[in-house]
């Protein structure tokens, strides 16, 4: 038996994503068989969020996944349970959409719990698709179970594949099959350089986010409830949107301080700042009717933090009355001050009014956030600053910038070569001017100081 998979790292950069379309493979099954605990073993880190009670997978949910020198998409769905009703509906309605798109299915059904109705129906499903399946008989930790696995053959889907998605065991053996089921990737294109910028989509829980997903990509992508917290894993979307394609990641909702959250809310505080890392641009969706919180100033920090270029989309505008406005305005002002540089739109998820600025938008901020500017350029640009507003003198001592250059972009970083340590307030000064005189909308400037060492006497 072959243990445990790859432990390949996922890289955020482009270069590093599979080429060209690869194979498409969905994990389903029902709720609580080890779904995404089997989906973190085929990609060879933990990802997909897992805890012990059923339902916190709730949409359908991509990873790319290599093997054996192969690359193909895992799709995560749900649990799945025909009879469902409500807000477990939808769920079962994601994983059979996931089927539709997929080229081949993963059935992972538990073997210690035996065939049940349920099971039995999801086939029915599965052989409608005319899916190749393959079957995955989890939990199977030792031989005595492995025995009882094979009870499943009587499902009609060919021979069960024993593995412990837990332990690893099998785990190769299942690699192996689904491969075996994958129809061949096409040749990779050389020569394609990056690929989709990458766009997170952050806020606090039930602003709208999914919604504003969903409206974007023209059909319902991502389940959407008006009961906060609805989404938990990261989504990634490929969209096109003015003729390109962009890559959407569509967040849980930053409740609390990730130390505050608990279970899965706690692995899910963590996936959106890992959203964030992998992203370019942050698109901060705020609920316009409601004040600026806390939690919205931390988010922003995060991002800053993050150095990602950010948009802030004011969503459901259309509650938003005159007396609303007049006080946004005034959190705006006090609020916001420090990120006086993001593009703000106004717009309403559910209906698609103005959800059209939001493009334009994140490709000012994505401009911004790669701007160089030449070393000759800024020195002349600091020297005409120094001489109209030299830094102050303290203590008799008055620091000086002697030379400075861009160090990189993505975010623009400057190391500014100083004969003394310049005062925050100078330095915001410098920040506000670059800005006024070299644009950089839509990103946050790292201005770094290297201080002259003086030269002890003899």
């Amino acid at each position: 038996m072959s243990s445990t998979p790859i432990d390949d790292h996922h890289s955020s950069d482009p270069s590093d994503e599979p080429q060209g379309p690869v194979p498409v493979l969905a994990v389903v099954g029902r709720p609580n068989v080890g779904k995404s605990t089997l989906v973190n073993r085929i990609i060879g880190r933990r990802e997909a969020v897992v805890e012990d009670v059923p339902g916190v997978t709730r949409d359908r949910v991509s990873y790319d996944a290599h093997w054996n020198g192969r690359s193909f998409t895992v799709v995560d769905t749900g649990g799945w349970d025909p009879d469902a009703r409500g807000l477990a509906q939808r769920i079962a309605a994601q994983a059979e959409i996931a089927v539709t798109l997929a080229d081949a299915v993963l059935f992972v059904v538990d073997a210690a719990v035996g065939i049940t109705d349920a099971d039995a129906e999801v086939v029915k499903i599965l052989r409608r698709s005319g899916k190749p399946v393959v079957l995955a008989a989890n939990k199977v930790d030792d031989q005595r179970t492995e025995a009882e696995a094979y009870g499943l053959w009587n499902l009609g889907l060919g021979e069960p594949v024993p593995v412990s998605a837990l332990h690893g065991r099998g785990s190769g053996d299942m690699l192996d099959a689904i491969l075996a089921a994958l129809p061949e990737p096409p040749e990779r294109r050389e020569n394609q350089v990056g690929g989709p910028r990458r766009i997170a989509l952050v806020g606090k829980p039930n602003v709208g986010k999914s919604s504003l997903l969903n409206k974007l990509a023209g059909e319902d992508r991502v389940v959407v409830d008006n009961v906060a917290g609805t989404t938990v894993d990261p989504v990634d979307e490929l969209i096109t949107l003015g003729g390109k394609a962009w890559r959407f990641i569509d967040t849980a909702g930053i409740r609390k301080r990730v130390k505050e959250a608990s279970g899965h809310e706690y692995y899910a505080s963590l996936r959106t700042t890992t959203a964030i890392d992998r992203a370019e641009v942050a698109v901060l969706v705020v609920d316009g009717g409601q004040s600026l919180s806390e939690q919205d100033l931390r988010i922003i920090q995060t991002i800053r933090e993050a150095g990602r270029a950010m948009v802030i989309a004011f969503n459901k505008w259309d509650l938003v009355g005159e007396e609303r406005r007049y006080y946004l305005d005034r959190e705006i002002e006090r609020d916001l001050v420090q990120v006086q540089w993001a593009p703000r739109i106004n717009i309403t998820a559910k209906t698609g009014w103005h959800v059209d600025r939001l493009v334009p938008a994140i490709e000012k901020a994505l401009e911004g956030w790669e701007t160089r500017i030449t070393t000759g350029q800024l020195n002349n640009f600091l020297g005409r600053l120094v001489a109209e507003h030299p830094h102050p003198v303290r203590s008799g001592k008055q620091p000086k910038i002697m030379f400075a250059t861009q160090a990189t972009t993505a975010p623009p970083t400057f190391v500014l070569f100083t004969s003394g340590k310049l005062e925050a307030g100078y330095e915001r000064y410098i920040e506000r001017r670059l800005r006024e005189e070299f644009g950089f909308v839509g990103t946050p400037i790292v201005l770094e100081q290297r201080v002259r060492e003086k030269r002890k006497r003899k």
